[in-house]
């Protein structure tokens, strides 16, 4: 028989059994198993139902100094409103000492004079204090109580059979996300999270617990190669982080609600890509961390963190500054979230969709050929 094909022949049998062990050893593991699959359920049912960045029934202190029908109207257009949870204080001063307790987080004060300037024009004389503590929670209530005013305005006007007299006529149309619903935005991203944790973390803990447990030294000293050896890793754990992207994407569409207006079959594909670069990133830990331990925290810092914090999961990127901003085009999980919003949120916007896939397959051949480089088959 031709040595080349005897070689061949022995390499995909050595494959076969480096695979079917690697199986046997996912199926025997109930920590592997949590990982790729509990987890992501845990993640996704904290984040979806327990994170929130929409401000929904917020205590607001509602101050009337002269009640009036006028008054009346108005403050009832707040107890109307889902946003916001009115509470009523005979003075400034008492409210003022609800903010400062954290019992409300804005106040809205209707001055003795209300009515009468508001007979003379639409700038009746309200006085608008929120709580800074929050920056972005402050902007909401803002935002939220001029919607009320301004809503108001325009039914007082069409009361009395004229038009609301405004120099700019302002009519707002959201794209992408027309509920506003931060859910929407956040379990997206969230998926791309948890791919880093099953594609890096996962793999990083199953090759340290092989030189734990002294079965890497064993492997070394059988026929196979490290070609084959790195293989049999990566294909469990691919084929399991695919099956934890597809229990993620069936919540998010099923159990959240989260709209899906891009392609599935190519919402997979990016995935893949990702999964590729996140196992690569597992194995370059792994090449440095022999202890599961040590390769846990190793891979929370260089993969886990950085996915949450620079991908643009909750905080936006470009608000960050320049130099972070240089430091998050490093960062995987950076582009997958860019493609997850785009394909949940907007549909198959190709401009954004190809730059970051062909970043997604740069960087998963780098860190899978660097990985490979990096590993050899000794023991030390």
């Amino acid at each position: 028989m031709n040595p080349d094909v005897q070689n061949r022949g022995g390499s995909r049998m050595r494959l076969r059994g480096l695979l079917r062990k690697e199986f046997l050893q996912i199926i025997r593991d109930p920590s592997s198993i949590a990982i790729a699959l509990a987890m992501p359920v845990i993640l996704l049912l904290l984040f979806g139902y327990g994170v929130s960045l929409d401000a929904k029934h917020v205590p607001l202190a509602l101050v009337v100094e002269q009640p009036s029908a006028e008054a009346a109207s108005f403050t009832a257009a707040f107890n109307a409103s889902e946003y916001f949870n009115p509470q009523a204080y005979q003075d400034m001063r008492s409210a003022e000492l609800a903010l400062m307790a954290g019992r409300v987080d804005g106040i809205v004060r209707l001055r003795g004079n209300f009515v009468s300037r508001l007979v003379r024009g639409p700038d009746a004389p309200i006085q608008v204090v929120v709580s800074g503590m929050n920056a972005n929670n402050a902007r909401l209530i803002e935002g939220y109580v001029s919607g009320v005013w301004r809503s108001w305005l325009t039914q007082q006007a069409g009361l009395a059979g004229r038009p609301l007299a405004v120099p700019v006529s302002v009519e707002q149309r959201v794209w992408f996300n027309s509920a506003v619903r931060s859910k929407d935005f956040l379990v997206p991203g969230l998926i791309a999270v948890i791919m880093t944790l099953i594609g890096a973390m996962l793999t990083a803990l199953v090759m340290a617990r092989e030189w734990e447990r002294g079965t890497m030294e064993a492997l070394m000293v059988t026929p196979v190669s490290m070609r084959e050896i790195l293989i049999g890793k990566l294909v469990p754990y691919f084929a399991l982080g695919m099956g934890g992207m597809a229990l993620s994407v069936i919540m998010a569409l099923w159990l959240f609600g989260v709209p899906l207006h891009g392609s599935l079959l190519l919402l997979f594909l990016c995935a893949a890509l990702f999964m590729l670069a996140a196992l690569g990133m597992g194995l370059l830990v792994s090449v440095v961390a022999r202890s599961q331990f040590v390769a846990s925290l190793v891979a929370l810092v260089t993969t886990f963190l950085p996915a949450f914090l620079l991908s643009g999961f909750i905080f936006d990127v470009g608000s960050m500054p320049h130099v972070v901003q240089a430091i998050t085009y490093l960062i995987a999980a950076r582009y997958f979230v860019s493609i997850l919003q785009t394909l949940f949120l907007a549909g198959n916007v190709w401009v954004i969709i190809i730059p970051n896939a062909l970043a997604l397959c740069a960087m998963a051949a780098v860190f899978l050929l660097v990985a490979r480089r990096r590993s050899h088959k000794r023991l030390q």
